[in-house]
């Protein structure tokens, strides 16, 4: 439910699993999509620079509320306005009494490699 004075959106959160035979070759991918509520903000507006090296462009970061904290989202998607978008790196939550608010986990999305 959003709170007052806060817009959010649903986002979804794309988690993919390859599934391997007993030779370690992929057979399938296992896949796991979560709905949540977000706060969506524009990327960081700063060029790419020695702080980006493989190049990601920061398209959004996505505010994700206090009951993802405990979910790890290194290797995800979220899928933002009916674009998915590669989460950065392995982001983690604010430290609780750091973040007194739902909204405790930024997670930047990357929309494009150079």
């Amino acid at each position: 439910m959003p709170m007052a004075g806060i817009p959010t959106e649903t986002v979804t959160v794309v988690s993919r699993k390859t599934v391997y035979d007993d030779l370690h070759e992929p057979v399938s991918e296992a896949v796991d999509e979560r709905e949540v509520d977000a706060v969506v903000a524009p990327g960081a507006t700063a060029d790419l620079d020695a702080s980006r090296p493989e190049g990601a462009t920061v398209a959004y970061t996505v505010h994700l509320p206090r009951d993802m904290a405990g979910v790890r989202l290194k290797g995800c998607s979220v899928r933002v306005r009916g674009e998915e978008l590669r989460v950065v790196g392995d982001p983690r939550p604010y430290a609780p009494e750091a973040c007194p608010g739902r909204w405790c986990y930024p997670v930047e999305l990357e929309a494009a490699d150079g």
